[in-house]
């Protein structure tokens, strides 16, 4: 690879880490107070309770004027890493797409009951080739934290548009149809494209998901906020909208189909790499847990990097890189293999984009 590849005339190194502005994205509901314990931000909730990470995505709000609001910026720059990743995927990427996007979620309620089309819906209807299976880590949570994964058994889809009519007045009918269960820091879920769930309120997550802002969410309220017809359907006809519900994974099988646990990949004397998700699990990414404790492991790109927790720095991609909790980068392909030295320990989420 040539150093005008590697160095483009935007003058960002694609040999090194990128690391981003912060991006902070608009949503309905409330939450972020717990980023202050994760980036140190204010500890408040307010209507910014998501950050996007390496994403080149645009958010779908309703009368947002910021054309450019969910996308990523490389920080010190202007430029988007949506840019980045077309004008040199083959320092960025081997020429492969990068097709996934990562966030940091910290929600104050519950959000609406919903779901995510599959690839052939998104196709059909909204003219992309990707639909939004995702996976959360949960990082921490606030008192009573709990999330709704799955429709209890027996639901159907005429009970499902009963339910939505009575959302109209009553903000818990959906409480009723979806399967609760209490959140702690540690878990992980898989939660493919069509399966019913909400993210209950305390839950501050990490989720990585297909590249799209695709949600399907038939309730009528999101806490004090009602929703748009729009913002329910995404402009669809609610008996279309409403095919992206799976009313099979249901009851103890939809607990024993979404929850996972982390396997073994590697483990020396000071680094220990986990799958959290692999493409045995789903083809759209995969992620990795690396755990560095008191010496050196190794990363490589191209992937996503989210330090959970402790300190440590990058070494061998030129300058050294100090990096702790909060802090998240983009190693791309041209930057090959980096070490990670801590001192004491550190823990990093790898994000993979699909297998081809």
């Amino acid at each position: 690879m040539t150093n005008t590849l590697a160095r483009p005339s935007s003058g960002i190194d694609l040999t090194q880490p990128l690391f981003f502005k912060r991006n902070r994205v608009f949503r309905v509901y409330r939450g972020g107070k717990l980023f202050s314990e994760f980036f140190g931000d204010d500890p408040v909730d307010g209507n910014f309770p998501e950050e996007w990470i390496a994403s080149t995505v645009k958010a779908l709000n309703k009368d947002s004027q910021n054309e450019q609001e969910g996308l990523s910026v490389i920080r010190d720059s202007q430029k988007t890493f949506l840019s980045l990743l077309h004008e040199h995927s083959d320092a960025m990427t081997n020429d492969q797409e990068f097709d996934v996007l990562v966030k940091l979620l910290d929600s104050a309620i519950r959000l609406p009951a919903q779901a995510h089309p599959d690839r052939t819906f998104s196709r059909a209807h909204f003219q992309s080739d990707h639909g939004k299976t995702e996976m959360w880590v949960v990082l921490a949570t606030r008192p009573g934290a709990n999330l709704y994964f799955g429709f209890k058994d027996g639901v159907t889809r005429d009970i499902l548009k009963r339910t939505i009519t009575q959302s109209e007045t009553d903000k818990n009918a959906f409480l009723e149809i979806l399967q609760e269960c209490p959140a702690k820091a540690g878990d992980i879920w898989l939660v493919p494209a069509r399966v019913a769930h909400a993210i209950g309120a305390g839950c501050l997550i990490l989720e990585v998901q297909e590249p799209t802002d695709f949600t399907i969410q038939p309730e009528h309220w999101c806490d004090q906020y009602r929703l748009s017809e729009k913002e329910m359907y995404l402009g669809l006809n609610p008996e279309t909208a409403l095919e992206c519900f799976d009313f099979s994974i249901t009851g103890e099988k939809a607990f024993a189909f979404g929850r996972k646990t982390p396997s073994l990949l590697e483990q020396n004397c000071s680094h220990m790499k986990e799958s959290l998700i692999s493409y045995r699990d789903t083809p759209c990414f995969a992620v990795n847990r690396h755990t560095i404790t008191k010496g050196n492991g190794t990363i490589a790109g191209s992937a996503v990097f989210v330090v959970t927790s402790g300190t440590g720095t990058l070494i061998g991609c030129g300058a050294p890189h100090s990096v702790s909790k909060g802090d998240y980068f983009f190693l791309p392909y041209a930057a090959r293999e980096v070490r990670v030295h801590s001192d004491q320990s550190i823990q990093l989420i790898e994000c993979l984009p699909s297998q081809k």
